[in-house]
């Protein structure tokens, strides 16, 4: 089984000189260098720990280029497992190149040489016994760090999917928002023009009004609490156009609200309710108001009408708030909330309060 990794990830060799691979290998090396020194007696232990010194350099030099060549290896053959072996091969050839260099010029071959014998072969096996197990070391430490950046491209990858769904849902939600809107509205037209009423003409002409403010913001997944006002003052008029008599309303709103963050037909949904299930039922009428106010980080939009109220109209106004409290869940991640309270002596106030963010530039 092959695991593929999240997309834009490229796994990526350490380099082959690093700043912690010569740190590990100098202070190996040192060490290495101060456990052999009782036993050089006729070399200084600063000679002796350069030596070692040369050797952890050349197998760590090594080591990366077998992390990197061959590009491709046999399925049977790990590169690990290369990388081990091979540095176990070059132990006795790396202390043999050192000892060849450093006893250039002799008449003896060092091998003749009791002493120089005895120090080449008591190198090669120390380093054979602890080479391949620091080599080990830091494979395991590069192969969690190769896990950790996996996780976190897997869990970027994951926030943007996440967020793309988000979104997605927001969009499928405004889009049965939509046609809610539009065709109760035009339900209202045709119900004046079916009467022969003389305000059919003025309605369609706040119709007009109300489509040019709410049709180019209708795909937008969020707006700005100024653009909200100005789609509700835009229906509210087209619904005073409809029932001059019964029905008044003011809007109020913080000018520190209008460029505030605000998932898009958020207070149209409430003023379409109190309109629907508040206002029209009644025969007369009401008043609607709207209030917008920031206060300690947050916003507070409530929306109150003096309809028939709650309990008159038998159940809690609107399907659209459903709709409504799961697109402020998406917006917000649960730093929302959405309360429908009755007043006294009759009417319903919808308050909407969510974290103060102002849009960006």
């Amino acid at each position: 089984m092959v695991s593929a990794a999240p997309a834009g990830f490229v796994h990526r060799f350490p380099p082959l000189v690093s700043w912690r691979r010569l740190r590990v290998t100098l202070i190996a090396s040192t060490l290495w260098g101060l456990v052999l020194s009782p036993g050089w007696t006729t070399t200084p232990t600063l000679v002796l720990i350069g030596r070692t010194i040369a050797v952890g350099l050349a197998l760590m030099l090594l080591f990366g280029l077998l992390e990197r060549w061959p590009r491709r290896l046999p399925r049977w053959l790990a590169r690990w497992v290369l990388q081990v072996l091979g540095i176990a091969v070059a132990v006795p050839l790396v202390v043999l190149a050192l000892y060849e260099l450093i006893t250039r010029g002799d008449p003896v071959p060092f091998w003749h040489n009791e002493l120089r014998r005895n120090g080449f072969v008591t190198m090669t096996v120390t380093a054979l016994l602890f080479a391949p197990w620091i080599a080990m070391s830091a494979l395991m430490r590069e192969r969690d760090r190769t896990v950790r950046d996996q996780a976190i491209a897997f869990e970027r990858e994951r926030g943007e999917l996440e967020r793309k769904a988000l979104d997605a849902r927001l969009r499928l939600l405004q889009a049965q928002v939509q046609p809610h809107f539009l065709f109760n509205t035009l339900a209202n037209v045709r119900e004046l023009v079916d009467a022969g009423s003389p305000q059919a003409s003025p309605l369609l002409d706040s119709l007009i009004a109300y489509l040019r403010a709410a049709v180019p913001r209708l795909q937008d997944p969020a707006t700005t609490l100024g653009q909200e006002l100005q789609l509700v003052r835009a229906y509210l008029e087209l619904m005073h156009t409809r029932m001059p008599d019964r029905l008044q309303f003011v809007i109020h709103a913080d000018e520190a609200a209008l460029g505030l963050r605000c998932p898009a037909v958020t207070l149209l949904t409430l003023v379409e309710n109190a309109v629907r299930h508040g206002i029209d039922p009644g025969e007369e009428g009401g008043r609607i108001e709207v209030r917008v106010r920031v206060q300690d980080g947050r916003c507070r939009a409530q929306v109150t009408d003096t309809g028939v109220g709650l309990q008159t109209a038998g159940e809690q106004p609107g399907t659209g708030l459903a709709t409504l409290r799961e697109r402020l869940e998406l917006s917000f991640g649960g730093d929302a909330r959405l309360t429908v309270a009755a007043l006294q002596p009759q009417g319903i106030c919808a308050e909407v309060e969510f974290p103060a963010i102002p849009v960006g530039p």
